[in-house]
């Protein structure tokens, strides 16, 4: 049986805009989670169940990563993503049914670097723990291996196994 696994996802590049959960993309955020797609398909990682901010970058990142990985996954706009805290994401993230391998959540810093740095157990790859702690970039994407069921993921209980920004 495939580990089960937790892809953190930072929306890509957006634009500036008066109102924050508006922002759209940019030009170049559209390549990014474009991107992001093609990376996550090519390294095996297409998410059984997604869980996305309703911030409209966020959708947007989504969109154009999900059409790289084919149709019928439907993804989930989980308002606790937007809440921005780490207790918020653990709390989405626990709630995923067990027969989920792979999770993919897309969300906004600070919560998405500080879930990283919060779930990983210093036993995975060197060169990716130093990617995650030099930050979690617009259209970051880290990787963790779990060895228990999403629902019981807590704080030190994951292995990083890749961080990457994909050119876009």
């Amino acid at each position: 049986m495939p580990p089960r696994r937790l892809v953190l996802i930072r929306h890509a590049q957006a634009a500036a805009g008066p109102v924050d959960a508006e922002r759209p993309l940019t030009e170049r955020g559209a390549r990014q989670a474009a991107a992001i797609g093609s990376w996550l398909a090519q390294s095996g990682l297409a998410p059984d169940r997604v869980l996305l901010s309703p911030a409209r970058r966020a959708v947007q990142t989504w969109e154009q990563a999900g059409a790289a990985l084919g149709p019928g996954l439907h993804p989930i706009v989980d308002e606790r993503i937007w809440d921005n805290t780490v207790e918020a994401l653990l709390t989405a993230v626990r709630e995923t049914p067990e027969d989920v391998r792979t999770l993919a959540v897309v969300g906004h810093n600070p919560s998405v670097g500080e879930l990283a740095r919060v779930l990983d157990d210093g036993r995975g790859d060197r060169a990716a723990r130093g990617d995650l702690d030099a930050g979690f970039p617009a259209g970051g994407v880290a990787v963790f291996l779990l060895a228990t069921p999403l629902a019981g993921v807590q704080p030190g209980a994951a292995t990083l196994s890749d961080v990457t920004v994909p050119a876009g």
